[in-house]
C-alpha cells in the first residue's frame, strides 16, 4: 500500500527541516573542531575545541596523557603547536592554549536545560577520518561512568550519536550550535552507547584550571545520581527545584560516612543552596568548603533531616 502524495511531501519537509537543522549546528561549530596529536609523552591522538578567539582549547584528558606540549590542526589545514595547560583525570577534561587567534569559536552551552530526545551532534576525528558528523539524540542524562582514576564522573550525558576511537575530545552539539557535552567515551560492543561530560562540569574544570592550574575539591565520599524531587518533599525541605541528587553509594569511613549519609539518601540543599542536579553538587563542592561544616537538607522516607558534614581536601 503506497504512502498519499500529500504524506510523502510533508515527511519529505520534516526531513529537510532535520537536515537543514543539523547542517546549521554543524556550519557554526565545525570551523572550531580540531584534531590533537601529542608531542612528547606516549603518542595518541583525538579531537578538541577552541572556546576562546585567543586559543583555549578543550579536549578529553585521555588524549594529552602526560604530553606538555600538542599539535593543533584546524579544518583549513592549519597547525600550530599548543601547550598543556592543565588536566583533570577525574572528569577526564584537559585545557590547551593554542599558539595565535581564533576567528571560530565553540560556545559552551548550558547543560542543565537538556532534554532527553533533543538532537545530539558530535563532531570529531574518528579513526583517521578527519572532521566527521554523526547524530542522533540525547538518550539519558545524569548518568555515571568511572574515569581512568577509578574515580566517578557525574552527570554524564548519554547519546547515541556514533562515536568511534577519535571522537574523544570533541564537541557534542546542540541543534541550536552551542556545545552541550565533550565526547569521552564508548561502549566497545554495545550499539549506539556514547558518553559525554556535560557542558556545565566542563565550565567549572575549565574555569579552575584556568585559576588555579589545577582543579581544587572538597571530598565527602559520595557518588550520585541527578532525580526527580517530589513536590511535597521540596515544600518542606524549602527548595524551589523539582529536582535533586540521590547517593548511589558511600564511601566507607568518609566524610559523608561519618556523619551519617547513607546510600539512597536524596540532598536537596547545602547551607540552604537548592542541589539540583549532580554539576550543582559538583560545584557547591569546592575548595573553599575544605574543613568548614557543610549542612546537608536530606529527603529520606522518614521525612526531612539536616546532617552536618565535614569535607577534606581530595587527595
Amino acid at each position: 500500500m503506497s504512502l498519499p502524495v500529500q504524506q510523502l511531501q510533508f515527511d519529505d519537509a520534516l526531513l529537510d527541516d532535520y537536515s537543514a537543522t543539523v547542517a546549521d549546528a554543524v556550519d557554526r561549530i565545525g570551523p572550531a573542531v580540531c584534531r590533537i596529536e601529542r608531542i612528547g609523552g606516549a603518542g595518541g591522538q583525538g579531537s578538541g575545541f577552541v572556546i576562546t578567539p585567543d586559543g583555549l582549547v578543550v579536549t578529553n584528558f585521555h588524549v594529552v596523557g602526560d604530553a606538555r606540549t600538542v599539535r593543533v590542526t584546524m579544518p583549513d589545514g592549519a597547525s600550530r603547536e599548543g601547550r598543556v595547560l592543565g588536566r583533570d583525570p577525574d572528569t577526564d577534561i584537559a585545557l590547551v592554549r593554542a599558539d595565535g587567534s581564533f576567528a571560530d569559536i565553540a560556545p559552551l552551552g548550558d547543560s542543565k536545560r537538556l532534554r532527553r530526545g533533543q538532537i545530539a551532534i558530535a563532531i570529531g576525528n574518528p579513526l583517521g577520518f578527519e572532521w566527521t558528523v554523526t547524530s542522533g539524540v540525547v538518550s539519558a542524562l545524569g548518568r555515571s561512568m568511572r574515569a581512568s582514576t577509578g574515580r566517578l564522573i557525574d552527570d554524564v550525558i548519554q547519546t547515541d550519536a556514533a562515536l568511534n576511537p577519535g571522537n574523544s575530545g570533541g564537541p557534542l552539539v546542540s541543534s541550536a550550535g552551542e556545545v552541550i557535552g565533550v565526547n569521552t567515551a564508548m561502549i566497545h560492543g554495545a550499539q549506539g552507547i556514547a558518553f559525554a561530560v556535560a557542558s556545565n562540569t566542563a565550565n567549572f574544570v575549565i574555569s579552575e584550571i584556568i585559576r588555579f592550574g589545577r582543579v581544587r575539591r572538597a571530598f565527602i565520599g559520595v557518588s550520585a545520581d541527578t532525580t526527580n524531587l517530589p513536590r511535597r518533599a521540596a515544600l518542606l525541605s524549602q527548595v524551589s527545584s523539582s529536582t535533586a541528587v540521590r547517593l548511589r553509594s558511600v564511601e566507607a569511613n568518609s566524610p559523608a560516612a561519618k556523619a551519617g549519609l547513607r546510600e539512597g539518601d536524596i540532598i536537596a540543599a547545602i547551607d540552604g543552596r537548592p542541589v539540583t542536579g549532580v554539576d550543582d553538587l559538583v560545584r557547591i563542592l569546592d575548595a573553599e568548603r575544605i574543613g568548614r561544616e557543610t549542612l546537608c537538607t536530606v529527603v529520606r522516607r522518614s521525612g526531612i533531616t539536616q546532617v552536618t558534614v565535614m569535607p577534606v581536601a581530595r587527595s
